[in-house]
């Protein structure tokens, strides 16, 4: 049986209302509306002024529509359905954003940070299907973590679970989450970046000029993505550099392992654009370092949604409304 789902994404700069339909395991999206994201009270309003454009223009009814989800920045409150401060939408202080659009279209509607909202679609529809205890990293611009334990979205006690970007792996090292040495400071977008520019400047100032980056005034202009091409070009520094962010994705996969024994860990983004640099390194130290037996029942696997995840994640915290 086919379902009508509607997902909201709210970002930082731009927010999209998605109409999707599932069946099964199977999820499609069929049509979306974008539009920026300004003042809480505009932004709000664009919301719903969107999701009756896309009702009207689909012929949907609410008795139609089974659930809208939405996916949005945290620190937010996924039981009460309130949006509470995120850094990337000043003014949203404490907004009842689930209260809004039930009352508003009569349709149950549920709310989850976008970490755990792409950990929902991954298992729901992407390359976690079937797995009960599945853990979801984005290893993007930053480290977001999403758990799913004994087939569920656990999300901790006031939606802080998984925040796995915080835990410190070394005293030093790249800062991401607030933290010098941390999991994010390794291994996301930005954290590769800052140990590029940290390794560059070493050569430099040795006198060396490396291919990467043959100057000073060049650093601002090295990127997570321009190493991996340098990396798959075969540059040796560039090949260290996503060595490093290898073995400290396998430190911190091992405390994961050991801690939650997952069968499934699901990597996005630059793991799934460059898992042939990072993955050698990182399962060296997973076999060293992870217990025996939590080691071998758990697989590491790219993500399959790709850049269809946002639109996915949103129609996702709709669909596990049904399910639960």
């Amino acid at each position: 049986m086919e379902i009508n789902l509607i997902g909201l994404d709210i970002g930082g700069t731009k927010c999209a209302v998605i109409y999707g339909v599932a069946q099964g395991n199977e999820l499609k999206v069929v049509d979306k509306l974008r539009f920026p994201t300004t003042g809480v009270t505009e932004t709000i309003h664009n919301l719903c002024s969107s999701i009756e454009e896309m009702m009207g223009k689909h012929s949907l009814t609410k008795e139609r529509v089974a659930a809208i989800g939405i996916s949005c920045g945290g620190p937010l409150d996924s039981v009460k359905g309130i949006v509470m401060s995120p850094p990337n939408l000043p003014g949203w202080d404490n907004i009842p954003i689930v209260k809004t659009i039930t009352e508003t279209f009569g349709i149950p509607a549920a709310i989850q940070n976008d970490a755990n909202a792409c950990a929902l679609a991954e298992w729901k529809f992407g390359a976690g299907r079937d797995s009960r205890n599945m853990v979801f990293m984005t290893f993007g611009t930053g480290l977001g973590a999403g758990l799913i334990l004994n087939g569920a979205l656990y999300s901790g006690t006031n939606d802080n679970g998984g925040e796995l970007g915080h835990i410190r792996l070394s005293d030093f090292g790249p800062v991401g989450y607030g933290k010098a040495g941390s999991f994010e400071g390794f291994c996301s977008g930005s954290g590769i970046a800052q140990l590029a520019k940290s390794r560059v400047s070493e050569k430099l100032q040795m006198g060396e000029k490396p291919a990467l980056c043959a100057s000073a005034d060049q650093l601002d202009q090295i990127t997570a993505q321009r190493v991996a091409e340098a990396a798959v070009a075969g540059d040796p520094l560039a090949k260290e550099i996503y060595d490093i962010s290898g073995e400290y994705l396998g430190r911190g996969l091992s405390l994961v392992i050991d801690m939650l024994n997952p069968e499934l860990i699901v990597i996005g983004s630059i793991y799934t654009r460059c898992e042939q640099l990072l993955a050698p390194a990182c399962q060296k130290v997973i076999e060293r370092e992870a217990l025996p037996l939590a080691r071998k029942v758990c697989r590491l696997v790219p993500a399959e949604l790709g850049e269809a995840i946002g639109d996915m994640a949103a129609l996702s915290v709709a669909a596990n409304i049904i399910d639960n």
